[in-house]
């Protein structure tokens, strides 16, 4: 929810502040309702099973949009359903709404039908996002795609009307269609940026801007991950031999700690939704995940594993093996394949 001085169900301090507040009550209540967080239990236990099972497939990562997209493909595909269908209201406003000769469908029906093929694919997109989102964000996202379900089908039944004949009926329907369909993007919106949900958690992490000791060199033996805490910065450590590997220890996906995942030849799972990074770059292996994990720069000096916050390159110098070990005590230094 977004943030305020306000609890809750608490009385706002005066008419401006309801004004700007409503929405924040508005869904905090939504995540309370009784019948929503039973449903919500009901079709996830049908769903993710099926979804855990196949999570592997190559197609499901598609759905989401995976490494390659960079960002969720539901959010770019819902446009079009509202698109065609905000079209189709324009033109029964119009007049325009009238069949060619030879036709059974008019212009009106035309966008109509577009729209439909297109919510199909927005559907299954978003129904697969859904299936990686969690507590008040899944209940919200599930009356979110109950909407739109329900102005999907008030557009499908706007549609029969058209092919039948029945000009008012489908016009009424329409509009019905687009009015549900509007709240549901409105539902959708606070998901994404109310809630900060399927955006890249790490886009605005930098630091340290110096060495910054993290753990003793003897804590972090070979083959062992942990999580630390650095000038506020939460940065997951692994070490592979005479190798440390740091990233940032939220996960991009959705802010999971992947200090608390398993590590396998150096690649690490988020034990939320179980995207896959690789330690030694932070690229992604698997999704759901859409960016990959900023890496941290590291070096072993005087006993102590040290880590810094990747730095961009200098405008005409060329990249270099690492930073200046200091003449005294035993440094290794390993730089970031990657800038923050």
């Amino acid at each position: 929810m977004s943030s305020s001085d306000t609890p809750s169900g608490a009385p706002a301090p005066g008419g401006a502040s309801r004004l700007t507040t409503w929405h924040r009550d508005l869904f905090a209540a939504i995540t309370r309702w009784p019948w929503l967080r039973d449903l919500d239990e009901n079709v996830a236990a049908a769903v993710l099973p099926v979804y855990d099972r196949h999570r592997g497939n190559i197609a499901v990562e598609l759905m989401h949009g995976g490494r390659w997209a960079g960002h969720s493909l539901h959010a770019a595909l819902s446009d079009l359903p509202i698109g065609f269908w905000a079209g189709t209201v324009v033109l029964d406003l119009l007049g325009k709404d009238v069949r060619p000769a030879g036709s059974r469908l008019d212009p009106a029906g035309a966008l109509s039908a577009a729209g439909l093929a297109a919510a199909a694919a927005t559907v299954a997109t978003g129904a697969t996002d859904w299936t990686v989102s969690d507590g008040e964000d899944r209940r919200v996202g599930l009356l979110h795609g109950m909407m739109n379900l329900a102005g999907t089908t008030l557009q499908a039944a706007s549609l029969a009307a058209r092919v039948a004949g029945r000009r008012r009926p489908a016009q009424a329907l329409s509009v019905a269609s687009m009015a549900v369909t509007a709240a549901a993007g409105y539902v959708g919106g606070h998901l994404v940026q109310g809630r900060a949900l399927m955006v890249n958690r790490v886009a605005t992490t930098s630091g340290p801007n110096r060495w910054v000791k993290a753990v003793e060199e003897a804590d972090l033996p070979d083959g062992a991950t942990t999580g630390v805490v650095v000038e506020g910065r939460q940065v997951v450590l692994h070490r592979a031999g005479d190798e440390v590997y740091a990233l940032d220890d939220l996960c991009s996906h959705a802010g999971g700690l992947l200090s608390r995942g398993e590590v396998v030849d150096c690649v690490i799972s988020c034990p939320l939704h179980e995207s896959l990074f690789d330690l030694r770059d932070g690229h992604i292996v698997r999704g759901p995940a859409h960016h990959p994990q900023p890496v941290l720069p590291t070096r072993i000096r005087n006993g102590w594993v040290e880590v810094r916050g990747s730095q961009p390159r200098a405008r005409g110098t060329r990249s270099t093996a690492g930073s200046a070990a200091p003449a005294e005590g035993r440094t290794r230094t390993r730089s970031a394949p990657t800038t923050n």
